[in-house]
């Protein structure tokens, strides 16, 4: 076909305006006089025009067929969809369809676009956020492990915060709310969910019924919610596209750092220097519109939230509590006892009433146990023959000066020896591993083993040296006047010792 533009042009100027013959015209540009006829006839070139309709495909008859598979795939698991290989395969085998892969290929390609969902363009007010959590590939003290980080974004303003935990957990989710709650500077009223756990203890209709810590972080700041229908995350859109945005932008290459502090430290640097960035089609940055934004939220509450978990639970017989899959000892006092358990991020809590019991570092790895030293020596003064096998002690790792001192002990008193030994240890009960440390190489320079003598030892560097009492600074105790006490009696004494 003829589609040279120029030529068109210059062909219908030289026969329609100069009066040029046709077929001098045909002559000089190598056209048939059919051809000659289209352009004086079309301003431009026509294009391809069908004249007739092309026969059918050996698929036509079928793809009413695969019509159906496809919409029967909406309501199928996603991972058990069909592929237009199976599709293929159930066409030929099942329905006597003869023709090529190819051709079923198109057609299922074709009528899965024609029928993607189309959506509704969303104007969002300012002061409104949304909330979800994504999962990343993190370093963390040189181990290779996978981070659960938060996002929380504002759709009006396209300001972000982003925070990162081992684990997707009730204690995250709060810690999340309240770091970026203060990174925005205000509360946002109302907040966009999907159905976690977390939050939705159970759906009924259409109704939301909340667990517990999730109304406690909302009464504290007093936001509104909106949860999305079940398996449409895309309701919240915004924060679904900045979870994707946050792990490729601030998450390559794999962040490696040697604590998850240090992670979220860099996380939040990254997030402030995001706000300078101006978004397409609007006239100001991040940081302009976050102020109106910020104008529009809740102010912040003025005492602070306690990240936290509850559980109730006992101490089993070997003085261990169990909270979210991992065990923690207690002194042994408390064995068999009801405890209760308060999980945060950093550390948890075991409490009786308000009576504070005990507290370990936050285990995040599953099924693992915490033990305290601490807890066990005084069982293990009653059965010292459990000593050198009790698992609490394994990796106690004590100056080399515990280890002289306990061979001493069973040198001179055997058996009885691992008995004080203990005594000993139980010191650091109420004074410091550095202190009872010093402590026990005195007592060795000196030649003593006895816990007594150790505990003397430490009770007297615990007293606090006689320092002499100014009056500067307390006008109101220097009208008083004190007698010199009467020393006698004392010199008299002393004389007669010296006689004696």
């Amino acid at each position: 076909m003829f589609t040279d533009m120029q030529d068109w042009t210059d062909i219908r100027r030289a026969v329609l305006v100069q009066g040029a013959s046709k077929r001098a015209v045909c002559r000089q540009y190598g056209i048939a006089h059919k051809t000659l006829n289209k352009i004086l006839a079309h301003s431009e070139p026509p294009g391809y025009r069908q004249s007739m309709p092309r026969p059918q495909t050996k698929l036509a008859p079928y793809l009413a067929i695969i019509e159906e598979i496809l919409a029967a795939d909406r309501e199928a698991p996603a991972k058990q969809r069909h592929t237009a290989k199976r599709i293929f395969e159930r066409l030929r085998d099942e329905h006597g369809y003869g023709g090529g892969i190819t051709q079923v290929k198109e057609a299922v390609a074709r009528l899965r676009r024609h029928s993607a969902e189309v959506f509704v363009p969303l104007a969002h007010s300012p002061g409104r956020a949304q909330f979800d959590f994504g999962e990343a590939a993190v370093t963390i003290a040189g181990k290779k492990c996978k981070a659960h980080f938060a996002v929380m974004s504002l759709p009006y303003s396209d300001a972000f915060f982003i925070r990162a935990y081992p684990r997707e957990c009730t204690e995250s989710f709060q810690d999340a709310h309240a770091a970026a709650f203060t990174f925005f500077g205000g509360v946002p009223v109302k907040t966009d969910y999907d159905n976690s756990k977390i939050a939705v203890a159970r759906i009924v209709g259409r109704e939301r019924e909340l667990t517990r810590e999730f109304l406690r972080l909302q009464a504290h700041f007093l936001f509104g919610h909106r949860f999305c229908r079940v398996g449409r995350g895309n309701e919240k859109g915004h924060v679904e596209s900045l979870v994707g945005y946050g792990r490729r932008n601030f998450m390559v290459p794999v962040p490696a750092f040697a604590s998850w502090g240090e992670l979220n430290v860099y996380l939040k640097q990254r997030c402030r220097d995001d706000l300078v960035r101006q978004l397409w089609g609007k006239p100001e940055s991040k940081a302009q519109r976050l102020r109106r934004d910020r104008a529009a939220m809740l102010p912040l509450p003025g005492e602070s939230f306690e990240v936290r978990r509850i559980a109730q639970t006992r101490a089993n017989s070997l003085s261990l509590v169990r909270f979210d899959t991992n065990d923690y000892s207690v002194p042994v006092a408390w064995a068999h006892h009801e405890l209760t358990v308060k999980g945060g991020i950093e550390e948890v809590r075991i409490t009786e009433r308000d009576q504070l019991v005990c507290a370990h570092a936050r285990i995040w790895e599953r099924q693992q146990v915490s033990f305290d030293p601490l807890h066990y020596l005084a069982l293990l003064e009653r059965k010292p023959g459990a000593f050198d096998s009790a698992r609490p002690l394994a990796d106690w790792g004590l100056p080399d000066c515990f280890a002289l001192l306990r061979r001493r002990l069973e040198a001179s008193l055997g058996y009885q020896g691992t008995r004080e030994y203990i005594k000993v240890l139980r010191l650091l009960e109420r004074s410091s591993l550095a202190e009872l440390t010093r402590a026990v190489m005195t007592a060795a320079a000196i030649g003593t083993t006895s816990s007594d003598a150790i505990a003397l030892i430490v009770a007297q560097r615990a007293e606090r040296a006689v320092t002499l009492f100014a009056l500067d600074g307390r006008p109101h105790l220097q009208a008083f006047a004190l007698e010199p006490p009467d020393l006698a009696a004392y010199a008299a004494l002393k004389a007669q010792g010296a006689a004696s």
